[in-house]
């Protein structure tokens, strides 16, 4: 890591602007040789989990990076990948950062939901595309919710997509179809709009559209119904 980057990283928290301050990790947006950086911070892990990464298992930061490295090769759109940078003691991982270009985009998937969007359709059979071509590369990217898939417009029908929080995948020499429609069951609980993904899916894929849509609106409903009883509990019991 070059001298500017490692002050950067010893400065963090009097460098930039906030982007997100989550309980976990904060990400921050710093300026850097003519770019924007994207600088997320991970949390110092609990003991026993610190030893594992210093030791037996890569950080999140290298994974991020490591991952982000293998998108890029594949021609899978993610914010270029700058670095990363651990800290640690002589027993364990401390902090960990991972870095990357920032990227602005027009939206994030999520806000999908909530605007009126005339050109939604044609946005979201490109996200299948997007996610065919992730799949026919194996790439089973395990945290595939909708706050971590960024959108561009780049013409006035084209959009390209970016995938952020990268820590965690799977890699397949080949992945069945059972494995491709479980990973997109975060991806939105509209069933309006997993119907169109899942019928520009089935074109690609070369099975029927409701083979298609009734697997992947299956998977969506048993995570909808999961995580709507994980909220209640977390409610009955005052957990945020």
């Amino acid at each position: 890591m070059d001298k500017a980057l490692l002050d950067i990283i010893n400065n963090f928290d009097s460098l930039g602007s906030d982007f997100v301050v989550g309980k976990r990790n904060k990400i921050k947006i710093i300026p850097y040789n003519n770019i924007l950086l994207n600088i997320k911070r991970f949390k110092t892990p609990i003991f026993l989990n610190g030893i594992i990464y210093k030791f037996f298992r890569k950080s999140k930061a290298e994974r991020s990076y490591d991952f982000a490295k293998i998108l890029k090769e594949k021609g899978i759109g993610t914010p270029n990948p700058i670095d990363f940078y651990e800290n640690k003691s002589p027993l364990r991982l401390l902090d960990s950062y991972y870095i990357c270009e920032h990227l602005q985009p027009d939206f994030v998937f999520k806000e999908l939901f909530n605007v009126h969007i005339e050109d939604l359709d044609n946005i979201l059979k490109q996200f299948a595309h997007f996610c065919f071509k992730m799949h026919e590369n194996g790439i089973e990217f395990l945290d595939h919710s909708p706050g971590n898939t960024l959108i561009k417009k780049i013409d006035n029908d084209k959009y390209e997509f970016y995938l952020v929080d990268l820590n965690r995948m799977k890699f397949h020499k080949k992945m069945d179809f059972n494995t491709r429609m479980k990973n997109l069951d975060r991806i939105t609980p509209s069933e309006a709009m997993i119907k169109t993904i899942s019928f520009e899916y089935a074109k690609l894929y070369g099975k029927s559209e409701e083979e298609t849509f009734a697997l992947m609106w299956k998977y969506t409903s048993e995570f909808q119904e999961k995580s709507n009883k994980k909220s209640e509990l977390k409610k009955k019991f005052g957990l945020k």
